[in-house]
């Protein structure tokens, strides 16, 4: 920032001053407190795990594409006003999150000058394209493009090994136990082999359920270690109806404009499913103070993408920056495969999707505050008529606030 010219009046300096002390402290209390004005944090860690729709920038620091990277404009355009690494025109899900639960922005486990200090209250391991399979979206033998979801756990065990040399033990373990672990996985698994054309997809080698059996074993398995480091509150997201993402729609060359329900969303409909019937209640009754608040995420963008308008929206199906039907073309930014000219609508504000697979700050603004304390459903039940988005015994501000009884 330039110094004041020094031919200003005192009270022209003054009143520079002033301004430059409001806009300062404004961004720390955006940063730092949310819902309630200087309020102290819950003092829980936040650990993010999954692939770009919790994405806060990681894969700005891998050796990867620009298929799985944001860290271009018009990226980050109506929040932060430049790229971050977000798929999105501002905030994600966990963003949104973290400044309910009175905590900072949660940096990304690549991002340099990251310290323990900053890690102590919670870390994103998230990556662009990432799967629960480890082949999901995997390079050649030069190298991984994205970070799978086995390597997520283990920079997770990296930070808490950082912990403990740098809290103790003690301190240590009750920063884990007490930490809040979120999960988006699975729709890049069950995207990749349409997006690929990969012959040697396991999908292509084996049934639709034993693929999908594939994918929430391999999750389970990391959410048992978790548990064993200490780790008992976790959130999920179950997997959106893919074949309605735009890209996806347009891919499939679906006549009629509707969604296309067969193979890629009938792999999510299966996701979901078994998630929320088998996987989560037989982790709460084989891990002793297992809690858990699943996200419908499937259902609360199909509500938005068939009216748009109950939710302050105007477009509910073509995103806000793409390329042809649906701007389903991911050109947006145009440094991607397709080397289109790419088109940005002029107001964000009243689209669901940003660009051709994500979305925008506005809905994940209004997903956040509709799951962060709802009231509890009657069931644990996935249904298309159920009236609130939590589905399972705890919310998210339970879970925050949550005492851990081993």
């Amino acid at each position: 920032m330039e110094k004041p010219n020094s031919s200003l009046s005192p009270q022209l300096r003054l009143l520079l001053l002033l301004v430059i002390v409001t806009a300062s402290s404004r961004c720390r209390a955006e940063n730092n407190v949310v819902g309630g004005r200087g309020k102290q944090s819950t003092g829980v860690a936040f650990f993010i795990f999954g692939d770009s729709f919790l994405d806060a920038g990681n894969n700005n620091y891998i050796n990867t594409t620009t298929l799985d990277q944001a860290n271009f404009p018009p990226y980050g355009r109506t929040f932060f006003n430049f790229p971050t690494g977000r798929f999105s025109d501002g905030r994600l899900l966990p963003d949104f999150i973290a400044k309910y639960a009175k905590l900072p922005l949660i940096p990304p486990f690549l991002q340099p000058g990251n310290n323990i200090d900053h890690m102590a209250m919670g870390v994103n391991f998230a990556s662009a394209g990432a799967g629960a399979l480890v082949e999901t979206f995997q390079g050649d033998v030069s190298g991984a493009l994205v970070i799978d979801l086995q390597t997520q756990l283990g920079n997770m065990k990296k930070v808490g090994k950082g912990l403990r040399n740098k809290l103790g033990k003690e301190e240590r373990d009750a920063k884990i136990s007490g930490g809040v672990y979120m999960f988006s996985i699975g729709s890049n698994d069950y995207m990749s082999p349409f997006l690929t054309n990969s012959s040697s997809s396991l999908l292509f080698h084996a049934s639709s359920s034993r693929f999908v059996a594939m994918v929430l074993a391999n999750l389970t398995a990391v959410v048992k270690d978790i548990y064993g480091m200490g780790g008992r509150k976790f959130v999920f997201m179950n997997v959106p109806t893919l074949g309605c993402l735009p890209a996806m729609r347009l891919l499939m060359k679906n006549p009629n404009g509707k969604c296309y329900e067969e193979q890629v969303s009938e792999l999510a409909k299966l996701h979901n499913a078994r998630l929320s019937t088998v996987v989560l209640p037989r982790l709460a009754r084989e891990l002793k103070g297992f809690k858990y608040s699943l996200f419908d995420f499937s259902t609360s963008l199909h509500r938005r993408m068939t009216h748009p308008s109950n939710y302050g929206l105007k477009e509910g199906e073509e995103a806000c920056c793409g390329t042809g039907k649906w701007r389903g073309i991911d050109s947006c930014g145009g440094k991607r495969s397709v080397k289109k000219e790419f088109e940005v609508c002029n107001n964000p504000t009243e689209y669901l999707f940003w660009d051709s697979f994500h979305l925008t700050d506005t809905a994940y603004h209004q997903m956040a505050r509709e799951i962060w304390n709802p009231t509890p459903p009657p069931s644990s039940t996935i249904t298309k008529t159920s009236p609130l988005a939590i589905v399972g015994p705890y919310t998210l501000h339970q879970l925050f606030h949550a005492a851990i009884h081993h």
